[in-house]
């Protein structure tokens, strides 16, 4: 399955019973929306909410962490998603979360996963139905998980790898969060970036209408972050979730996706015993 499917190879596809698609909206908390009462409001026909705070793991104050293989697996199987299953993940936004609920299906060994190219908007804009209400329960199912550690970055990671530089950091936030000039949307965080990350800001793998751009353009944006296919890469953002989006970016440009650092900045600019370079 390749991991970006467009409108009309979902509308094709739409209804066959081993697909399952999935909503995975969520909003910033500068954002005044919810994206399970919007996905009640309009979603695609036979949609179901991947709500990524629900899958997350609980025991802790950071948002939507890695849940255990246990907690997702029984998620999943609420969802109605099989090992057999084929997901596809879209948001309301036209890309901006889709991605996270793709590189957790990977992170937990189902490579049948997709996401939905421009998303709900483009969905809507070319006319195609949408439905109100919440979905009924899907028939119960079996998701046996398979934990692939070396996709996930933790904190201690990320600062041992400070020094060394091992591993280049790429940071999905927008370009002003990067260098400082520009507030974090969460109350107390410092402003800046780890130190020795590059910027690739999400939106510039993206075209207008939140499609991806071509493989090459993709490759050439990475090549010019210093990502050269060789160094390990891990990517970064906010709180773990347009992170996801850079290594979907990867994977499409033919490069190495290497792994997510889940706290991301929330974590990061949230202590005070780790650096931060601005600028």
């Amino acid at each position: 399955m390749d991991p970006v499917v467009s409108t009309d190879w979902l509308a094709a596809e739409l209804g066959k019973p081993d697909l399952v698609v999935c909503d995975a909206t969520m909003y910033l908390p500068n954002e005044d929306k919810n994206g399970a009462t919007e996905f009640r409001a309009a979603h695609i026909p036979g949609a179901r909410f991947f709500d990524i705070d629900l899958v997350a793991d609980p025991d802790t104050d950071l948002p939507h962490m890695v849940p255990s293989p246990g907690r997702f697996a029984k998620l999943m199987a609420a969802l109605g998603v099989a090992n057999t299953s084929r997901v596809v993940f879209y948001d309301q936004k036209g890309l901006s979360s889709a991605a996270r609920g793709w590189w957790l299906m990977g992170l937990f060994g189902h490579d049948a996963a997709a996401v939905l190219d421009g998303g709900l908007p483009k969905w809507r804009r070319e006319g195609r139905d949408v439905e109100a209400g919440a979905p009924p329960a899907p028939p119960p199912t079996v998701f046996r998980p398979d934990f692939r550690p070396t996709r996930l970055r933790g904190v201690g990671d990320v600062l041992g790898n400070v020094r060394p530089q091992a591993e280049l950091v790429l940071d999905a936030r927008a370009a002003g969060r990067f260098t400082g000039a520009v507030p974090e949307p969460r109350a107390g965080m410092r402003s800046g970036h780890i130190p020795g990350s590059a910027s690739v800001p999400y939106t510039e793998l993206l075209n207008p209408d939140a499609t991806f751009r071509p493989q090459a353009a993709l490759a050439a944006r990475f090549a010019a972050a210093g990502v050269d296919g060789a160094r390990p890469v891990v990517t970064s953002c906010g709180s773990g979730v347009t992170a996801c989006i850079l290594t979907l970016g990867l994977r499409l440009a033919g490069l190495p996706e290497g792994a997510v650092y889940d706290g991301s900045w929330t974590e990061w600019g949230g202590r005070a015993d780790t650096p931060v370079a601005t600028g």
